[in-house]
């Protein structure tokens, strides 16, 4: 599976967004990106947690939530907070990245994961993506440890930098798992410690296993644009109770339990997800199953619709693993990377909300001195990708 090879040089514009029409549709207006579904028990849980007077950080419907989350991924614990980026910088402190040390990331990824480094004073270190996963590549990363990496008493340095490097951060890049069986190999000959960036991926399966369900750290994103939203909100999943009793307590301002008392053991953060934000992602998550099926529906019409269209490859799941085809994604070939913009207009002036990728996290001037090792396939990946539409609200064709 992954990314298959295109069949011919005879590309045009036109065919592409043709293709498109296809498989979502002739939009009524502009078909967004993706948007939220609300379609079940959400006005009714919110206005039960409003009649409760609990909005804030403590109420049942938090509890729900995270109790529910534990279910649907199988973690031992689900911690609920605000957004997606507070998980990573709790799940980095909770890994013990510490001012000075460097975590291991992609290069492509969404900034929150480069900026919850940085709120722990570390610096990012980035290394290639796979084209079969679009995420990080196992190889690459193998291969740019033994360059730069040694052991020491302090545990795995970068001999270049003299720093630590406390922690690697694989992400599972529009819902599509990454390599994480050899990622985890790689990781444990060094002695580093994974936190698993599942920021985009709630319901992708990995060899038959739900993507986070089994990281000794993991975090979630919740945002309006994500296959499940709470608002805004995110979660820290855990297999080990007592890094969860710690996630909870660090994120709750580190606050000892008391009747009255005001006593915070250690500096602490107020990230916990309001009562209010988790009623409503009670009520999405409840819906999840649908939503995936749905998704998955769009996915294969996207498939089926670019199967014979000159110059472009769907990007598919990878082999053994399920995706929830959080966004739906097409690549141009090499020789076509130059007319991305052509294609995202047309697409757009059609009424179809595409997008390209991030800009890759090495551009970015705040950290265009981070180390890092060659980043040939993300680039090439960011020239040429382009999202398509992909709510779950999208009725598919060519069923």
């Amino acid at each position: 599976m992954g990314i298959p090879v295109a069949k011919s040089d005879r590309f045009d514009v036109r065919t592409i967004v043709a293709a498109v029409k296809r498989a979502a549709g002739t939009p009524n207006g502009m078909l967004a990106l993706h948007e939220p579904v609300f379609a079940g028990n959400e006005i009714a849980y919110l206005e039960q947690c409003i009649k409760s007077t609990f909005v804030s950080s403590v109420g049942k419907f938090v509890d729900r939530f995270e109790e529910m989350l534990a279910e649907t991924t199988g973690a031992k614990r689900a911690v609920a907070v605000v957004n997606g980026t507070a998980a990573l910088h709790a799940c980095f402190r909770l890994a013990g990245v510490e001012p000075g040390d460097e975590v291991i990331s992609p290069a492509l990824t969404f900034i929150a994961t480069t900026n919850a480094i940085a709120y722990c004073g570390a610096s990012p270190h980035f290394v290639d993506s796979s084209l079969q996963t679009l995420g990080m590549d196992a190889q690459a990363l193998g291969a740019r440890l033994d360059a730069v990496a040694q052991r020491g008493p302090e545990g795995t340095t970068n001999r270049e930098t003299g720093r630590r490097i406390a922690a690697i951060v694989p992400m599972h890049t529009f819902g599509h798992p990454v390599d994480m069986d050899e990622i985890v190999a790689i990781a444990k000959h060094w002695d580093i410690p994974v936190v698993e960036d599942a920021a985009e991926s709630l319901g992708s399966t990995y060899k038959g296993r739900a993507v986070g369900s089994e990281a000794r750290l993991a975090a979630l994103s919740f945002n309006g644009n994500k296959i499940v939203t709470t608002g805004g909100g995110g979660a820290i999943l855990t297999n080990d109770e007592e890094l969860g009793r710690r996630a909870k307590h660090i994120t709750t301002t580190a606050k000892l339990p008391h009747k009255w008392a005001f006593v915070h053991d250690e500096i602490g953060f107020n990230y916990r997800l309001p009562n209010l934000n988790a009623a409503l992602g009670c009520a999405q998550l409840e819906q999840l199953d649908g939503f995936l099926a749905s998704k998955r529906r769009l996915a294969a019409a996207y498939d089926r619709a670019f199967a014979g269209v000159p110059g472009v490859a769907f990007a598919r799941e990878p082999e053994g693993t399920t995706s929830n085809y959080w966004l739906n994604a097409i690549l141009l070939d090499e020789a076509h990377a130059g007319q991305r913009d052509e294609v995202l207009a047309a697409l757009n002036d059609s009424g179809f909300g595409a997008r390209p990728a991030w800009t890759l996290m090495h551009r970015l001037p705040m950290f265009a001195a981070s180390p890092r090792g060659d980043l040939s396939v993300a680039e090439s990946i960011e020239r040429r990708l382009i999202n398509l539409p992909s709510s779950a609200s999208i009725q598919a064709r060519n069923d």
